[in-house]
């Protein structure tokens, strides 16, 4: 079967869900913000979640992957997913999966403030002390103090770990899935000069090879990191020769569309100007034709009320779209179609869009949009 991208217009939140050439799916965040309250969202997610697994005949998602467990990341997991841990969140209308992804700030957090992240968060320390059925992403210093704590060691969950800069080894090229998934962040090393929990910047920065006939398509899996955070990315993958891992075909764009991942300290250049280190990643590792995809509310208009310093940034949507027209590439926005997830296919010709049909709404209420930040 042919592979997709399929990202999902749920405002100012993230969820991406990839389907491999198996039928596998793997979904990356899930924020059902048409059931928030104060959210202008309409679309369903808990049930187009559901209605493709159905109509596939698949009896769970491969992976479920928390990048971090920010609110706009997990917000109604509660309620949706099977979680081994607690009966009482168990039942046939429940989402089951097979493996849990998250970087290993989900699990040594101490101060979260969401229901949803706290249950993601136990159902991962859960299954790490168990041992299975979880893959944890970095090893820093308090992920080992952590286990400690409950008489294990690193080395013992050595297999539950997942490195930057290491592939995958239950995804391959040549295997049925043809696809290779490749870590790039969270990065042990920063996290421990961090010493604090830096939940944006130690999340989940995934590059994904998606091989079709002779052809490889490459998506770069953004979560909510900044621009000092995709710097030590690419130095570090420049460092090791490794530069081939971060050309993109397909870009889930870094935190709604933020200025501060062009540039932190960006927000009144227009268009922003990206600092070196992701002025080569955007312009030098970007293909011809390739695709950008915002998972955001609609890019302001200028001076309006939304048009401030909040995600999605006009100013950095200015320099994205300037840099897609120059290659003949495209810049999409998910909330540009409230009805309509962004479906990519990845064929022997690469990547193009995919019509999908449109979602009914989960409600007709609307009030006032929920940013993030």
């Amino acid at each position: 079967m042919t592979a997709t991208i399929t990202s999902f217009p749920i405002g100012n939140a993230d969820s991406t869900r990839l389907t491999l050439a198996d039928g596998q799916r793997l979904l990356f965040d899930f924020a059902d913000m048409g059931k928030s309250d104060g959210s202008d969202v309409s679309f369903d997610l808990l049930a187009a979640i559901k209605d493709d697994l159905r109509a596939d005949r698949k009896p769970k998602l491969s992976v479920l992957c928390f990048t971090h467990l920010d609110r706009d990341h997990c917000f109604g997991a509660e309620d949706s997913f099977h979680w081994s841990h607690s009966p009482s969140r168990q039942g046939e209308e429940r989402i089951k999966y097979g493996e849990l992804w998250v970087p290993a700030a989900a699990i040594i957090e101490t101060e979260l403030d969401c229901k949803d992240a706290k249950i993601v968060q136990a159902e991962a320390q859960h299954r790490l002390i168990k041992g299975e059925g979880i893959k944890v992403f970095s090893s820093p210093k308090k992920l080992e103090d952590w286990l400690k704590r409950r008489n294990l060691t690193l080395k013992s969950r050595e297999h539950c770990i997942v490195h930057a800069g290491e592939p995958l080894d239950n995804f391959t090229l040549s295997g049925s899935a043809k696809a290779e998934f490749f870590p790039h962040c969270p990065l042990s090393w920063t996290q421990d000069d961090d010493g604090e929990v830096n939940r944006n910047e130690h999340s989940i920065v995934l590059h994904v090879t998606f091989r079709e006939g002779s052809r490889d398509t490459k998506l770069l899996l953004g979560s909510d990191v900044d621009s000092d955070t995709l710097s030590a990315i690419v130095r570090s993958t420049k460092r090791h020769g490794n530069e081939e891992r971060l050309e993109w075909d397909v870009l889930k764009l870094f935190h709604h569309c933020s200025y501060k991942a062009l540039n932190k300290d960006g927000k009144e250049d227009d268009p922003t100007k990206p600092v070196p280190d992701v002025k080569w990643l955007m312009e030098e590792q970007g293909q011809y034709r390739s695709i950008i995809i915002s998972s955001s509310q609609k890019i302001p208009l200028p001076g309006s009320k939304e048009d401030n310093d909040q995600p999605p940034h006009r100013k950095a949507a200015n320099y994205y779209k300037k840099l897609q027209n120059g290659r003949n590439g495209t810049f999409k926005v998910t909330m540009d179609d409230p009805k309509k997830p962004i479906k990519v296919k990845i064929s022997s010709s690469g990547a193009s869009f995919l019509a999908a049909p449109a979602v009914l709404p989960a409600s007709s209420a609307a009030a006032k949009p929920m940013r993030a930040g």
